[in-house]
């Protein structure tokens, strides 16, 4: 009789449970579901941060991100595949173009700042400046094998062979620097010391006279007793790289603002609009932690102002 009882405690209890979770399924229940965004290896580190910290708060959603590019994201986000996509540059026209095809309307959220350091030796006196075509010739597919000493980039510096550091080609930040010195994202040579660990890269540049890299500013900044920054000029002449230079877009071609996209079909999922609200609270905290520059607290109010509106006229 006891086991018999129990059974059926048991069995109340299991029925419960489910009739509770169909009628939360059925509800939209805060804090549960899934999201879905894809786009930019760029924008990957900030998200990813962002969305660990909501998975802290809201276990119950399931957070999913793929990194097929920016173009990818957009395409699979103009299908109406995904809720958000992580962009490095802003839509393009034949992008809106198919997003509208398939009655998609969205909001470009900016989240934060992307600039490139180029970093050379504190001994280097002679390369502190150079201009995208200088770093072009360093960097281009063509140059491997070729391009191997100072003097061949300006006959007034050294006959002394160039040792070049960088991050590997599965960083965003090496599609990123490709894209705006070379032409074309991943297009470079091969013959250099590559390595995700951007401790690697200060150290081999600190430890080496003739050494160049690049990587994340903010990395730089956590690393400037050990290393020198070299100005670029995208011809305007030449600029260093600084939070505000990054911000005001001088410092050209190796500094953006970064986005991402949120479609207005994804509204009507709760924990959508809470995740794009937490996104804009915390982006700035989190930015920096993963190496971008984070925008001013007015700029974020702004586009915290801009969604809530897209969720207003929208719902």
């Amino acid at each position: 009789m006891k086991k018999v009882l129990l059974i059926a405690i048991l069995s109340f209890a299991v029925i419960s449970c489910g009739n509770n979770k169909g009628q939360d399924k059925e509800n939209g229940e805060a804090g549960s579901g899934t999201i879905s965004i894809d786009g930019s290896s760029t924008v990957y580190p900030i998200t990813e941060a962002v969305a660990e910290e909501f998975r802290a708060v809201q276990p119950k959603v399931d957070v999913t991100i793929g990194v097929s590019g920016t173009g990818g994201g957009f395409k699979k986000f103009g299908r109406g595949e995904i809720n958000i996509s992580d962009a490095s540059r802003p839509i393009k026209e034949s992008e809106a173009a198919i997003a509208k095809e398939n009655n998609i309307t969205y909001v470009e959220l900016e989240v934060a700042y992307d600039g490139l350091a180029v970093v050379i030796n504190p001994e280097n006196d002679w390369a502190t400046s150079f201009t995208v075509e200088e770093l072009k010739m360093i960097w281009e597919p063509a140059a491997q094998g070729k391009i191997k000493k100072w003097n061949q980039i300006n006959p007034a510096w050294p006959n002394e062979e160039i040792h070049l550091f960088g991050p590997g080609v599965a960083s965003g930040t090496f599609d990123y620097f490709t894209e705006a010195i070379v032409g074309e994202s991943g297009s470079s040579r091969g013959d250099f010391t590559a390595s995700e660990d951007d401790n690697v890269l200060v150290q081999g540049v600190a430890g080496d006279k003739y050494g160049l890299g690049f990587f994340g500013l903010a990395y730089f900044e956590a690393n400037q007793d050990k290393l020198a920054l070299a100005s670029v000029d995208g011809g305007n002449g030449p600029v260093k790289p600084s939070t505000e230079t990054v911000k005001n877009g001088t410092y050209t071609p190796l500094s953006r603002p970064l986005f991402i996209y949120v479609n207005s079909s994804s509204l009507k999922d709760k924990q959508v609009v809470d995740f794009v609200k937490f996104y804009l609270e915390e982006a700035g905290a989190l930015a920096k932690d993963v190496g971008y520059i984070a925008m001013t607290k007015e700029e974020y109010a702004a586009q915290k102002e801009k969604f809530n509106k897209f969720v207003k006229d929208n719902q």
